[in-house]
């Protein structure tokens, strides 16, 4: 949905750059929002932490680039690396989990 917005309701209102930043958002929450549920709903609560992990990380990843691109100060511009991180140790975390036999 987020997607669609950008592509047909924002695309004569923002310029390149921030059309630029809102589905590079869009690519990155979508995917990983789907993960962080498949975890959470997995049942498995080793990997509960990859999930939040995951799932904060690219709520606020995205958050702060849908915020630029909709004309939020650029010093939030800072923040979406915590984001980025965020998601890293998040997908760290479970691939340790994962290579970890199960008892």
């Amino acid at each position: 949905m987020l997607g669609a917005f950008g592509a047909h309701a924002l695309k004569g209102r923002l310029d390149a750059e921030a059309l630029g930043w809102w589905q590079t958002a869009v690519q990155y929450l979508l995917p990983i929002a789907v993960l962080a549920v498949a975890l959470g709903v997995s049942g498995r609560t080793e990997v509960r932490l990859s999930g939040w992990l995951l799932g904060g990380g690219a709520a606020l990843f995205a958050a702060t680039l849908f915020a630029m691109a909709l004309g939020a100060p650029r010093w939030l511009g800072a923040v979406t690396p915590v984001g980025g991180a965020a998601m890293i140790l998040g997908w760290a975390l479970l691939a340790w989990k994962a290579s970890r036999p199960r008892p």
